[in-house]
């Protein structure tokens, strides 16, 4: 597992006293007001930021962050990753999971068929799907509901799935209409 949950992407500035625009990745937005420093992933090095101030605009999460008081000062903060610890994670109810830990993890049927693995987690309003892909075959979309994901072990590396009947046609249905 890593140490790191991704909370938020930076999209760009906004005005000209070094606020930038954060597309937020975690369910809940208003977890920034809780944070008084956040991680910048500029890709080869994380740097700590200290968070001055919190705001929110449409779907967007505006950030000034202590010592960054211009513009040109956060230019370079456009398409970056914001993180936080584990310890500072919103703690997760019971079968909840970080979508960080879920990719990866090899997909296993109820009835032992390797399906492949998690490659990524399509959040709906409706409910989350997991997209399993396997080398040499159509990805499958699983809903993550109770009656298709029967267990899911982050320790072992492992997710098994019951795939309702006519899953696999409706995913290939719709392949086809693309």
């Amino acid at each position: 597992m890593d140490e790191w949950i991704k909370v938020g992407i930076v999209t760009n500035t906004h005005g000209l006293h070094g606020e930038v625009k954060v597309f937020p990745t975690t369910d809940d937005a208003k977890r920034f007001l809780d944070l008084e420093e956040i991680v910048l992933n500029n890709g080869t090095q994380k740097k700590r930021l200290e968070i001055e101030r919190v705001r929110f605009f449409k779907n967007m999460v505006i950030l000034k962050f202590k010592g960054f008081d211009n513009i040109d000062d956060v230019q370079k903060f456009r398409q970056k990753e914001l993180l936080v610890t584990r310890d500072q994670a919103v703690p997760l109810e019971e079968n909840e999971y970080f979508i960080a830990d879920l990719i990866g993890l090899s997909a296993v049927s109820d009835t032992g068929e390797d399906l492949g693995e998690v490659a990524d987690v399509l959040q709906s309003a409706a409910n989350d799907v997991y997209v399993i892909r396997k080398s040499g075959a159509e990805d499958l979309l699983v809903p993550a509901i109770r009656e298709c994901v029967k267990q899911v072990d982050i320790q072992n590396g492992r997710i098994t799935l019951h795939l309702l009947p006519g899953l696999r046609e409706a995913n290939q249905k719709k392949k086809k209409q693309e």
